[in-house]
């Protein structure tokens, strides 16, 4: 088996957990290949001795699996590093919320032993593509969470002309313009106003940030749409964003967004779905008038 690992720095009170995650994979005869900037982190710890070191556009045909150790955000860089090869991406989460990265720190022995059964889902999740012209994201087009127009710094608010399959929907006075996944509706989209998703659903969210007209609301439509921008202002900069992955681009830019032509394929374990996951990153449920039997 060949599992490659991303990461980010880690405090040391995690060093002990991913000393006995290397210890584990080496004793079961584990291929390993470790992220450039994440190896630069490991100086700490033993690693094994056949283990290689891989960076963003390597070919990583024939690995099986790949671990995420960090947060949702890490996970997020980890769909870069895969891309359209889809191999399996297991999220371990080293950070706070972990909608995406649910395994913690602990059940590491658990999640690789499910790993070896075979006790494990696989859930397809849609990626957005962002298509621009000249070229700003340098071929890392493509996204997990969101696309997002936003004002640069505290400048007037923008307006985002948009369209969609070449019909005009709204111009919209905001200081920005989301729009998201169905992974990324529990994310920027949320604190948007935008409505949670099941991450089956094949939709995506548009939703205003802080927009001027307070009647205007999130809209869900189809991702086999092609939603088209043209942005306007005082400033003669703005913001594109997909996840992380931020630039500044000068007005006039051609902009549009659809459905990638691939997804991300994310490890699920047996005792791990979406709904609990809202339940607990959420605290929904914690309400005394539920019933006892129904636990977050």
């Amino acid at each position: 088996m060949r599992i490659a690992i991303q990461g980010k720095p880690f405090d040391a009170d995690m060093a002990p957990h991913l000393q006995g995650l290397f210890d584990e994979l080496a004793a079961r005869q584990v291929q390993v290949a470790v992220a450039k900037s994440f190896h630069q982190t490991l100086g700490q710890l033993r690693l094994p001795d056949t283990l290689t070191v891989f960076d963003r556009g390597d070919d990583l045909r024939g690995t099986d699996y790949v671990l995420s150790i960090g947060g949702d955000g890490t996970l997020l860089d980890t769909v870069t590093y895969v891309g359209r090869q889809q191999i399996p991406i297991l999220g371990i989460n080293t950070g706070r919320l972990g909608f995406l990265s649910t395994v913690s720190p602990e059940q590491i022995p658990q999640a690789l032993d499910a790993l070896f059964r075979g006790h494990f889902t696989l859930e397809s999740r849609s990626l957005i593509h962002a298509d621009t012209d000249p070229d700003v994201f340098g071929g890392l087009d493509f996204g997990l969470n969101e696309f997002s127009i936003l004002k640069r710094d505290s400048s007037t608010m923008i307006v985002v002309h948009t369209y969609i399959d070449g019909e005009y929907l709204n111009s919209y006075w905001a200081d920005g313009l989301v729009v998201s996944t169905p992974t990324g509706s529990t994310g920027y989209s949320l604190s948007c106003g935008g409505p949670v998703m099941l991450p089956q659903t094949n939709n995506f969210i548009i939703a205003p940030v802080c927009p001027h007209n307070l009647n205007v609301r999130p809209l869900i439509v189809p991702d086999r749409s092609v939603i088209s921008f043209e942005i306007e202002g005082r400033s003669n900069n703005y913001l594109l964003s997909l996840d992380s992955r931020s630039v500044t681009v000068d007005a006039g830019i051609q902009v549009a967004v659809r459905r990638e032509a691939f997804d991300a394929k994310l490890i699920k374990l047996n005792h791990v779905n979406f709904l609990s996951t809202l339940r607990s990153k959420l605290n929904w449920g914690l309400d005394r008038r539920n019933p006892a039997g129904f636990s977050v």
